[in-house]
Protein backbone atom coordinates (compact mmCIF):
# COMPACT_ATOMS: atom_id res chain seq x y z
CA UNK A 1 0.00 0.00 0.00
CA UNK A 2 1.37 3.27 -1.42
CA UNK A 3 1.09 6.11 1.74
CA UNK A 4 -1.05 8.90 -0.38
CA UNK A 5 0.36 11.59 2.41
CA UNK A 6 3.81 11.53 0.68
CA UNK A 7 3.18 11.44 -2.95
CA UNK A 8 2.50 15.35 -3.59
CA UNK A 9 2.29 15.83 -7.48
CA UNK A 10 5.32 17.79 -8.34
CA UNK A 11 5.93 18.64 -12.11
CA UNK A 12 9.07 17.68 -14.10
CA UNK A 13 11.06 20.83 -13.61
CA UNK A 14 10.52 20.53 -9.99
CA UNK A 15 11.71 16.71 -10.27
CA UNK A 16 14.76 17.80 -11.93
CA UNK A 17 16.11 20.29 -9.79
CA UNK A 18 15.17 18.57 -6.98
CA UNK A 19 17.04 15.52 -8.23
CA UNK A 20 20.06 18.08 -9.39
CA UNK A 21 20.36 18.68 -5.88
CA UNK A 22 20.20 15.79 -4.28
CA UNK A 23 22.98 14.32 -6.71
CA UNK A 24 25.39 16.95 -6.19
CA UNK A 25 24.67 16.26 -2.35
CA UNK A 26 25.24 12.22 -2.78
CA UNK A 27 28.48 13.16 -4.86
CA UNK A 28 30.11 15.25 -1.97
CA UNK A 29 29.24 12.95 0.52
CA UNK A 30 31.06 10.17 -0.62
CA UNK A 31 33.76 11.88 -1.83
CA UNK A 32 34.03 13.17 2.09
CA UNK A 33 33.55 9.87 3.04
CA UNK A 34 36.22 7.94 0.85
CA UNK A 35 38.67 10.84 2.36
CA UNK A 36 37.70 10.95 5.56
CA UNK A 37 37.96 7.00 6.27
CA UNK A 38 41.52 6.92 4.31
CA UNK A 39 42.66 9.46 6.71
CA UNK A 40 41.24 7.39 9.50
CA UNK A 41 43.19 4.18 7.96
CA UNK A 42 46.80 6.65 7.92
CA UNK A 43 46.71 7.22 11.96
CA UNK A 44 48.40 10.14 13.38
CA UNK A 45 47.35 12.68 11.20
CA UNK A 46 46.72 16.47 12.90
CA UNK A 47 42.97 18.37 13.05
CA UNK A 48 44.17 21.03 11.11
CA UNK A 49 45.75 18.40 8.48
CA UNK A 50 42.47 16.50 8.28
CA UNK A 51 40.71 19.24 7.44
CA UNK A 52 42.78 20.97 5.05
CA UNK A 53 42.58 17.69 3.15
CA UNK A 54 39.10 17.69 3.71
CA UNK A 55 38.67 21.03 1.73
CA UNK A 56 40.90 20.53 -0.71
CA UNK A 57 38.73 17.45 -2.01
CA UNK A 58 35.12 19.71 -0.76
CA UNK A 59 36.36 22.02 -3.03
CA UNK A 60 37.57 20.01 -5.53
CA UNK A 61 34.63 17.97 -5.58
CA UNK A 62 32.15 20.91 -5.72
CA UNK A 63 34.12 22.83 -8.70
CA UNK A 64 34.27 19.11 -10.73
CA UNK A 65 30.58 19.08 -10.48
CA UNK A 66 30.08 22.35 -11.67
CA UNK A 67 32.24 21.86 -14.26
CA UNK A 68 29.90 18.93 -15.02
CA UNK A 69 26.98 20.87 -15.13
CA UNK A 70 28.42 23.86 -17.33
CA UNK A 71 29.64 20.91 -19.68
CA UNK A 72 26.43 18.89 -19.74
CA UNK A 73 24.52 21.98 -20.45
CA UNK A 74 26.70 23.08 -23.11
CA UNK A 75 25.94 20.31 -24.92
CA UNK A 76 22.01 19.92 -24.48
CA UNK A 77 21.10 23.18 -24.75
CA UNK A 78 24.14 24.54 -27.28
CA UNK A 79 24.75 28.05 -24.93
CA UNK A 80 26.20 28.86 -21.69
CA UNK A 81 23.72 29.25 -18.32
CA UNK A 82 21.29 32.25 -18.64
CA UNK A 83 21.40 34.45 -15.68
CA UNK A 84 19.07 32.34 -13.46
CA UNK A 85 20.28 29.14 -14.48
CA UNK A 86 23.86 29.99 -13.62
CA UNK A 87 22.06 31.01 -10.13
CA UNK A 88 20.29 27.38 -9.99
CA UNK A 89 23.68 25.32 -11.33
CA UNK A 90 25.73 27.38 -8.16
CA UNK A 91 22.98 26.72 -5.20
CA UNK A 92 22.85 23.39 -6.46
CA UNK A 93 26.53 22.79 -6.51
CA UNK A 94 27.61 24.60 -3.33
CA UNK A 95 24.20 23.95 -1.71
CA UNK A 96 26.11 20.72 -1.35
CA UNK A 97 28.13 21.91 1.35
CA UNK A 98 25.37 21.78 3.88
CA UNK A 99 26.01 17.90 4.11
CA UNK A 100 29.75 17.77 5.34
CA UNK A 101 29.25 20.34 7.70
CA UNK A 102 29.30 17.66 10.98
CA UNK A 103 33.46 16.50 9.97
CA UNK A 104 34.51 20.19 9.71
CA UNK A 105 32.40 20.64 13.30
CA UNK A 106 34.63 17.71 14.63
CA UNK A 107 37.38 18.21 13.31
CA UNK A 108 37.41 21.56 14.90
CA UNK A 109 36.52 20.27 18.14
CA UNK A 110 39.60 17.88 17.74
CA UNK A 111 41.86 20.62 17.00
CA UNK A 112 40.87 22.41 20.28
CA UNK A 113 41.78 19.34 21.80
CA UNK A 114 38.72 18.59 23.27
CA UNK A 115 38.98 15.01 20.93
CA UNK A 116 41.55 13.18 19.56
CA UNK A 117 41.36 13.63 15.99
CA UNK A 118 40.50 9.69 15.54
CA UNK A 119 37.33 9.88 17.37
CA UNK A 120 36.91 13.03 14.99
CA UNK A 121 37.14 10.90 11.67
CA UNK A 122 34.66 8.21 13.07
CA UNK A 123 32.13 9.96 13.93
CA UNK A 124 32.47 11.99 10.92
CA UNK A 125 31.94 8.81 8.82
CA UNK A 126 29.46 7.97 10.82
CA UNK A 127 27.34 11.51 10.02
CA UNK A 128 28.35 10.96 6.43
CA UNK A 129 26.76 7.56 6.26
CA UNK A 130 23.62 8.88 8.24
CA UNK A 131 23.78 12.12 5.69
CA UNK A 132 23.59 9.24 2.80
CA UNK A 133 20.53 7.65 3.98
CA UNK A 134 18.71 11.37 5.46
CA UNK A 135 19.36 12.54 1.40
CA UNK A 136 17.77 9.04 0.29
CA UNK A 137 14.67 9.70 2.81
CA UNK A 138 14.49 13.07 1.12
CA UNK A 139 15.01 11.24 -2.31
CA UNK A 140 12.16 8.93 -1.79
CA UNK A 141 9.84 10.54 0.85
CA UNK A 142 7.67 11.69 -2.03
CA UNK A 143 7.82 9.08 -4.89
CA UNK A 144 4.76 6.33 -4.82
CA UNK A 145 6.42 3.23 -2.84
CA UNK A 146 5.71 1.40 -0.30
CA UNK A 147 6.82 1.52 3.13
CA UNK A 148 9.21 -1.90 2.25
CA UNK A 149 10.59 -0.46 -0.91
CA UNK A 150 11.78 2.71 0.67
CA UNK A 151 13.29 0.98 3.30
CA UNK A 152 14.65 -1.00 0.97
CA UNK A 153 15.92 1.88 -1.21
CA UNK A 154 17.57 3.66 2.30
CA UNK A 155 18.91 0.33 3.03
CA UNK A 156 20.37 0.20 -0.28
CA UNK A 157 22.09 3.38 0.35
CA UNK A 158 23.44 2.82 3.50
CA UNK A 159 25.08 -0.52 2.68
CA UNK A 160 26.51 1.73 -0.25
CA UNK A 161 28.19 4.10 2.04
CA UNK A 162 29.42 1.38 4.26
CA UNK A 163 30.84 -0.74 1.34
CA UNK A 164 32.75 2.57 0.65
CA UNK A 165 34.35 2.43 3.96
CA UNK A 166 34.90 -1.38 3.58
CA UNK A 167 36.91 -0.67 0.57
CA UNK A 168 38.94 1.78 1.79
CA UNK A 169 39.98 0.21 4.72
CA UNK A 170 40.57 -2.54 2.43
CA UNK A 171 42.48 -0.37 0.06
CA UNK A 172 44.20 1.14 3.27
CA UNK A 173 44.55 -1.70 5.90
Amino acid sequence: MVDDSMTGEIDEAERAARAAHLKERIYLTFAALAVVITLSAHGHVSAGDAAKTLIVTVLGTLLAVFTADLVSHLVVHGRLFTRPELRHAVNSSFGALSTVALPFIFLGVAALDVWHTDTALRASAIALVASLVVIGWVAVRRIPLTWPQRLIALGAEAALGLAVIGLQVLAHG
